[in-house]
Formats: C-alpha cells, structure tokens, sequence
C-alpha cells in the first residue's frame, strides 16, 4: 500500500503562498542543498504526484519551460500525475490524468501503487483529503518568515491532531518537520 505525503513551505505565520496566486518569493528563503536534495529523494521516491488544479497549472507552466535541466525537472516532467479538477478534463503535460473524483481515485491508487504518493501544494485539496482520511503524512518546510497577508495552507474547520515524527532544523534557518494525523 503506498504511502500519501503532502509537502508544502510554509510561513512561520502558517500562509503557504502571499496575498496573490503564485506569490512565492518567501520560498527563496528556505531553499538550498537540503532542500535541493529532498526533492531529488522525492523524485526518486514518487510513484504519483498529486495536485488541485491551480497547484497543476502554476507547476505545469513552470517545468515545462524552465531552463534548468536537473534532475528535479527531468522528474517532475517524467513521473506519472494526476489533477484533482471539476473544469478541465485533458492535458498537454506528459503523464498527467485528470479526475473529478480525486477522494475515489486516490483511495484506489493507494491499494494498487508500491511507492508514495506527493501532494504538492494544494492547500484545498489537501484540507478534502485530510478530511478523507487519506493522508499518512504532512511534510513541512517551516519558512521563518512572517508574512501578515496571504492564504492560509490550513483551512479553518474541525480541530485535528498531528503527532511529530521529525523535526530537523535546516542550515538557513528553516525546520523541516513531519508530522502525522494522531489516532482518533
């Protein structure tokens, strides 16, 4: 059974981009080797990546151009994709399918799939799929940076427990921390 993590960077102020899409910058902060070599463990480890629609066409106009050709790019052009959508139904994007069932579709790959399943980004599809149970595991890059404004990673609702499984600080003064939903 394959293992869903979701990653994202977020804020010490819990916002996981600015007050406009795509509003980033804060990134910059935390990203370096480590992070750098988390990546490439990531692309290494993947069996899908996992994205809401918005999160898929930041991502998909991004590495479909971008100029560097690691080996995060070559990755995340290569491994198999799958879009939580309602609006769009194909794509152009190598090894990308597209569900409107994202809680079913999931729910099966986890049963069939040997390597983990990355949820990047993704801040409502994440909160659908803690909301599912699906999530094994939340991956966070701590930024320490405050913000103020911009959109809150976690969506307000229910309370939820995450028990801490590491917590390692990173050479720029970001923390990597992973934690897991706590038994009900």
């Amino acid at each position: 059974m394959a293992k869903l993590i979701v990653w994202n960077l977020v804020t010490l102020d819990g916002f996981f981009e600015g007050e406009k899409k795509w509003d980033l910058d804060f990134h910059n902060r935390a990203w370096g080797p480590e992070l750098e070599k988390l990546s490439s463990e990531f692309g290494a480890s993947a069996g899908l990546l996992v994205f809401g629609r918005v999160t898929y066409e930041g991502m998909k106009a991004y590495w479909t151009t971008a100029e560097d050709e690691g080996e995060v790019k070559a990755y995340m052009n290569a491994l198999p994709k799958l879009v939580a959508s309602r609006t769009i139904t194909s794509s152009d994007w190598k090894n990308t399918e597209l569900t409107a069932d994202i809680v079913g579709e999931l729910t099966k790959r986890k049963q069939a799939l040997g390597k983990t399943i990355y949820v990047f980004g993704s801040a409502d599809l994440t909160d659908s799929l803690l909301k599912a149970g699906l999530v094994d595991e939340v991956m966070l890059a701590i930024v320490p940076v405050q913000l103020g404004k911009g959109t809150p990673f976690f969506k307000e609702g229910d309370r939820r427990d995450f028990d801490l499984v590491e917590a390692k600080p990173l050479s720029n003064g970001a923390i990597l921390a992973r934690y897991v939903p706590a038994s009900a």
